[in-house]
């Protein structure tokens, strides 16, 4: 630590993780390590299912496998050190490890949030302009679509990062979650957190609500499309190809919003840890299953994956 003027500025933190008993602390890493390998097995599953089966080559199963892959990131950028903290007596962080995990935990949410927003405009080329989908919706886009996620992302997460760690963050070490996030470094922060809230609120607000917004406007568009649909069966099959899609928006928005659309001064840190659990764990472990278990073509590839795998031996 550095003495600057009355305060001394941290360059290290201890992180509590998920909780001090060690008897929960064996509890957790156990079920946090299960979680971690479905996690892993299940996205990488439907990548490669998506990547050998031709008849998954289409636009829609594209967008699903790259979310499957960022999930499969996503989750290694938080459980491992959960694990970590499960087990060690250890629990410093260096400021530089705290950054580095600040920054690739905005990544990969800010690409997700565009990831699903890509995706809605997908269903919305192919419930409302089904004759023009193939040509609109070619490779090229898509790949455009999945790289332009991913550079926004990365470009958000580049300028969050800066804007968070030009503070200096003074008084106690002790962070009382299981990563470096927003709430208990502005809570730790002796710098004027005044202008580093406006560029956080218009940040997050830019990027969060032009993607809810694309979501809303293609589900609009959806459901005028689905009403025009005379048959029951029609409306039912062209509502069941969004159902996937908009239960992995409510799981990850909700979670999201409720975790960060309150000023600083309401964040309740050992409820806000529950709530940060649905969108870095939870939800990366239950978006192959929403993809996988309502779904006909994917349950189809998988059978024939393994009848064929079976033949082979």
């Amino acid at each position: 630590d550095m003495e600057v003027g009355n305060h001394t500025i941290l360059t290290e933190f201890i992180l509590v993780g998920l909780s001090t008993d060690p008897k929960w602390r064996l509890i957790l890493f156990g079920i946090f390590l299960v979680f971690y390998l479905l996690t892993l097995s299940g996205n990488m599953a439907l990548v490669i299912l998506i990547y050998i089966d031709s008849y998954l080559h289409t636009p829609m199963y594209f967008f699903i496998g790259n979310l499957s892959f960022l999930d499969f990131w996503y989750t290694s950028v938080y459980t491992p050190k959960i694990l970590a903290s499960c087990v060690s007596e250890d629990k410093r962080m260096s400021l530089a490890g705290c950054g580095a995990q600040f920054f690739f935990s905005c990544a990969v949410t800010y690409t997700e949030c565009y990831l699903l927003a890509a995706m809605a405009y997908d269903r919305h080329m192919a419930i409302c302009n089904p004759l023009l989908y193939s040509s609109t919706m070619s490779s090229s886009l898509c790949t455009r679509l999945v790289a332009g996620s991913y550079i926004g992302g990365f470009l958000n997460a580049i300028a969050h990062t800066a804007n968070t760690f030009r503070l200096s963050f003074c008084g106690k070490n002790i962070i009382d979650h299981y990563f470096c996030d927003v709430p208990p470094l502005v809570k730790m922060s002796c710098t004027d957190t005044h202008v580093y809230e406006k560029v956080l609120l218009g940040l997050v607000g830019f990027t969060v609500l032009s993607n809810i917004l694309t979501i809303l406007i293609s589900y609009f568009n959806i459901l005028l499309a689905i009403l025009r649909i005379r048959t029951a069966s029609g409306r039912h099959k062209a509502f069941s190809t969004c159902a996937s899609h908009l239960i992995s928006v409510m799981l990850f928005y909700g979670s999201l919003l409720f975790t960060y659309s309150r000023p600083s001064s309401a964040y309740f840190l050992g409820r806000d840890k529950v709530a940060s659990l649905f969108y870095t764990v939870v939800n990366p472990l239950l978006n192959p299953l929403i993809y996988s278990v309502r779904n006909k073509d994917v349950k189809k590839a998988f059978w024939k994956t393994t009848h064929t795998i079976r033949l082979q031996r």
